[in-house]
């Protein structure tokens, strides 16, 4: 089964904590990984798409991932997973290289998502180059799949191709499409012989039970041990049916107040008193009166972990 790749497990899509002026709180950001391991989590994804990724630059981008690796003081095990893609192929192989060079276990890289027209052959010519440049001979390469989002799929004959050329490399990919028909294509094409991380919480007991190897949601946030709970019931053939139920309520709840970045910050600071954390332009904060809303929605369903 695929839970065994060493990547495998439950993945917290980290968000970015910041500042009143919008730039990154450094500071913050050891604290919030502990956060993290501590509820649970195996690993977390920094600067992917609740992590607000694509609205920083460069030199805040190295500074966060590095930020990340002290979390690792207190938890030495703690996974941690960096989001370098961006539309730029030297950018992004400059950043992935730079992740590696910091101890990062992976990357998930999403596709170049301007250029919405490339081919699957533009596109494998890209990944392979990030590839080449930027990975070494024990990294994990993930893609990113939220075409809803980047508007560039990953198709699945591009992934086998990556796959085909890059057995070890090209440890797998990221599925944010929320499509149980994709999860089951993924699961039906590659078995087990890719690290598939679902990116939506609703389908971590059924991609469990087709053999996917876990999860990285924005949801974790909050419901880490919950979705902890699923993970290590699953391993030890319990039922996992009354957990996942309450974890899809919980992303009911999410689902109503987009974008989750602002919701996450706010409900992390209401529910377990974590700093208030903005957004960085475009996004705008959630609404006094929806946030009030959602704090009341997330009490009504369990008394936080």
């Amino acid at each position: 089964m695929s839970t065994s790749h060493p990547l495998a497990g439950v993945y917290v899509a980290a968000v970015t904590p910041l500042q009143k002026d919008s730039s990154p709180d450094y500071d913050a950001i050891p604290a919030l990984m502990e956060f993290y391991a501590g509820r649970g989590c195996h690993g977390a994804l920094l600067l992917g798409t609740t992590g607000e990724g694509p609205s920083f630059a460069a030199n805040e981008r190295q500074q966060i991932w590095q930020q990340g690796t002290k979390v690792r003081e207190k938890y030495p095990d703690f996974r941690l997973l960096a989001g370098t893609g961006t539309p730029s192929l030297e950018e992004t192989a400059s950043y992935t290289k730079h992740a590696f060079d910091l101890g990062y276990d992976g990357v998930v890289v999403l596709p170049p998502y301007y250029f919405r027209t490339a081919s699957d052959e533009g596109l494998f010519d890209w990944y392979d180059t990030v590839i080449q440049k930027s990975v070494p001979s024990d990294g994990h390469f993930l893609g990113y799949h939220i075409p809803k989002v980047s508007g560039v799929g990953l198709d699945i004959n591009l992934l086998k191709r990556l796959k085909d050329t890059y057995p070890d490399k090209f440890a797998g990919l990221k599925d944010s499409t929320g499509s149980q028909e994709h999860a089951e294509l993924l699961s039906n094409t590659f078995g087990g012989d890719i690290l598939a991380l679902v990116g939506n919480d609703r389908l971590l007991s059924s991609g469990l039970e087709m053999g996917l190897s876990g999860c990285i949601t924005a949801l974790a946030n909050l419901v880490s041990p919950q979705l902890r709970k699923v993970w290590d019931d699953f391993q030890n053939g319990d039922n996992i049916k009354e957990t996942q139920t309450a974890i899809d309520r919980h992303r009911d709840v999410l689902d109503k107040y987009p974008p989750a970045a602002a919701f996450l910050k706010a409900m992390l600071h209401r529910v377990y008193d974590l700093p208030r954390w903005g957004v960085r332009a475009p996004l705008l904060p959630i609404s006094n009166e929806d946030e009030e809303a959602a704090v009341q929605e997330i009490a009504s369903l369990a008394t936080p972990v």
